[in-house]
């Protein structure tokens, strides 16, 4: 396989821009990053859209499908949704796309929260494999990667992405 070369600070941009133009005319506008790469971009995209405000996070853990086969990571981070979900228009965030089984999750949780007008999704990067009907409304980048291996996002001290590629 080559050697894959994403810029994560260019695909946030891509990605950011794209987001602005979907949402203009959207209202009741919430963001919702899910742990922990998807909450690292939510965060500086509710920053960028002055949404800070209608900003939550969500780790999806207890909601998988597969979760008596993964158990439960040392890292879960408690969700945050401090605003109503009722009739929001929900930018749900992640940073890559995959099986969609994380989604599904994601909105599983979201929904026992209240009931949103609409959920859209946004991804840094979209990788295929879905196992399930999910696709994103925004997304900066499609790559093909074999099963064996994944998309890390990480973050920096100034805040600054990266992406790596690591063997499963």
């Amino acid at each position: 396989m080559p050697n894959l070369n994403l810029d994560a600070e260019a695909l946030y941009q891509t990605l950011a821009r794209s987001i602005k133009s979907g949402l203009a005319s959207a209202e009741n506008i919430a963001i919702v990053g899910i742990h922990s790469g998807g909450a690292w971009l939510a965060e500086r995209l509710a920053s960028e859209l002055q949404l800070t405000g209608r900003l939550g996070f969500i780790d999806v853990s207890f909601y998988r499908d597969d979760y008596a086969e993964r158990g439960l990571h040392a890292d879960v981070k408690p969700s945050q949704i401090p605003f109503a979900v009722d009739g929001a228009t929900i930018l749900l965030v992640d940073d890559v796309l995959y099986t969609g089984r994380t989604t599904r999750a994601a909105i599983n949780e979201l929904f026992d929260y209240g009931r949103p007008a609409r959920i859209m999704l946004a991804a840094l990067v979209d990788r295929g494999g879905r196992e399930l009907p999910i696709a994103a409304d925004f997304v900066a980048e499609t790559v093909a990667l074999p099963n064996d291996q994944q998309l890390v996002l990480q973050r920096a001290d100034d805040g600054r992405f990266s992406l790596t590629v690591d063997h499963a």
